[in-house]
C-alpha cells in the first residue's frame, strides 16, 4: 500500500495542505507548528478517528466549520480515492472513489497504518482498556466479524448497565429485559474471547523477534492474557446479584487484562525506561507484522518524534528495520533538519521526501 496523494483543509492547526509522497517522508519544524497533526490527518483516514483527540469537532480548525482529508492510495496496483469530511455539528462521511460507506465500520482495514508516539507510553503504564484497545485495532483491521461482535457486545453491556443503574434508583429491575441482554453479551463475548486467544497464539513470536532485536539483552518477555473461565451466560447469571449492588457488569470480555512481562514480573513496575520503550516500539513492530501478513498490505508506518523520545540504540536499530524491503511507506515527525538528514541512509536520499513546516 502506498499514499500517493494528500489533500487536506481546515484539520487541526492546517489551514491547508497538498502534496505528493515519496517512501519515506519527514516532516521537520518547531513545535506546534503541526507535524503531529500531519501523522493524525492519515491515520484519521484510516481509522475514521484521531489518534490523539477523543472529541470528533475538536479536530476542526478553529473557526472552520468544517474539515476534509482526502487520499490517494495505491493498493496492488491502482489508484483509489478515499475522503473524510466532519462538519461541526459532527456529521462524518466517509467516502471510497465517491462511494458513501453506510457504516463506518467497513472502512476498518482498508488502509492499515501503525502509529508510534510518545503518548503510547500508556500502553504500558495505563489501565488494562488501553491494552484492550490496542487489541481490538489490530484484530478489527484485519476481521470484520470480530470488529462487529465487538460493537454488539458493547451494545448489549450498555443496555444491561441501564438496567442495573435504573434497579439502584427505583430497585425495580426487569429480569426479562436482563436476561435477553445476557444472552447477547455471553454469544459475542465467547467468540471474541476466543479471537482474542487466537490473535495472542500468533502474535507472540514476532513480538519476541522484535524484542530479541531492539534490545540487544537475554531477557525473557511475554504477553499473558488473563479472561473469564468457562462460559459467559453462566457467569453473568452467577454474578447477577452482585451487578444489581454495583450497577454495573464485572463479568465480561470488557474486563479482560492483558499483562505485559519482563523476566516473570509486569514491566509496568519493574521495567526501566528503557525497558519499556523497548517493549512498547517491539510492540508496535509486531502489529506491522500481523497485519501484513492477514491483510496483504503493508500498512503505513507513522513515527511522531522517535528520534527525541529514543536513545541512539533504538533509534539505529529501527533504521535497520524500516530501510530492509519487508517494511513499506513511513511518515515521520523531527524538530531537527539536520538530524533527519544525518539518520536517513545514503541508498534512501532519492526515495526521501522532507517537509519544512
Amino acid at each position: 500500500m502506498y499514499l500517493r496523494h494528500l489533500k487536506l483543509i481546515d484539520f487541526k492547526n492546517i489551514k491547508e495542505f497538498e502534496t505528493d509522497f515519496s517512501q519515506i517522508n519527514c516532516f521537520v519544524g518547531n513545535n506546534g507548528v503541526g507535524k503531529t497533526n500531519m501523522l493524525d490527518s492519515i491515520y484519521y483516514l484510516s481509522f475514521c478517528k484521531s489518534y490523539f483527540s477523543p472529541n470528533d469537532t475538536s479536530s476542526i480548525r478553529e473557526g472552520a466549520d468544517f474539515f476534509a482529508i482526502h487520499g490517494d492510495y495505491v493498493l496492488k496496483g491502482t489508484t483509489e480515492h478515499f475522503s473524510c469530511t466532519l462538519e461541526a455539528d459532527g456529521r462524518k462521511q466517509i467516502k471510497h472513489s465517491g462511494k458513501l460507506y453506510k457504516r463506518h465500520s467497513e472502512h476498518i482495514g482498508r488502509l492499515p497504518s501503525v502509529m508510534v508516539a510518545p503518548n503510547d507510553q500508556s500502553l504500558i503504564t495505563g489501565g488494562s482498556e488501553n491494552r484492550r484497545r490496542f487489541v481490538d485495532i489490530i484484530v478489527s483491521q484485519q476481521d470484520k466479524t470480530y470488529l462487529n461482535n465487538l460493537i454488539r457486545y458493547n451494545k448489549a453491556v450498555e443496555q444491561r448497565n441501564k438496567l442495573l443503574k435504573n434497579y439502584l434508583k427505583t430497585r425495580f429491575l426487569d429480569e426479562t429485559a436482563l436476561d435477553i441482554w445476557d444472552e447477547q453479551a455471553a454469544f459475542y463475548g465467547d467468540d471474541i474471547r476466543q479471537r482474542r486467544r487466537e490473535f495472542f497464539a500468533g502474535f507472540a513470536q514476532p513480538f519476541r523477534k522484535y524484542y530479541d532485536y531492539v534490545s540487544c539483552a537475554d531477557e525473557q518477555v511475554g504477553l499473558d492474557y488473563r479472561t473469564y473461565e468457562g462460559g459467559l451466560l453462566d457467569l453473568l447469571g452467577r454474578n447477577r446479584e452482585k451487578d444489581k449492588l454495583t450497577g454495573y457488569t464485572t463479568v465480561g470480555i470488557h474486563r479482560d487484562e492483558l499483562e505485559f512481562g519482563l523476566n516473570g514480573r509486569p514491566i509496568r513496575y519493574y521495567g526501566s525506561q528503557g525497558q519499556q520503550k523497548t517493549f512498547l516500539l517491539a510492540l508496535k513492530l509486531a502489529q506491522f507484522d500481523y497485519l501484513y501478513e492477514h491483510l496483504g498490505l503493508k500498512p503505513l508506518l507513522l513515527l511522531d518524534d522517535v528520534f527525541d523520545k529514543f536513545d541512539f540504540q533504538r533509534v539505529n536499530k529501527l533504521l535497520q528495520l524500516i530501510s530492509q524491503q519487508h517494511f513499506g511507506q513511513v511518515f515521520l515527525t523531527d524538530t531537527h533538519i539536520e538530524r533527519v538528514e544525518s539518520i536517513i541512509a545514503d541508498e534512501f536520499k532519492d526515495k526521501t521526501k522532507i517537509f519544512r513546516l
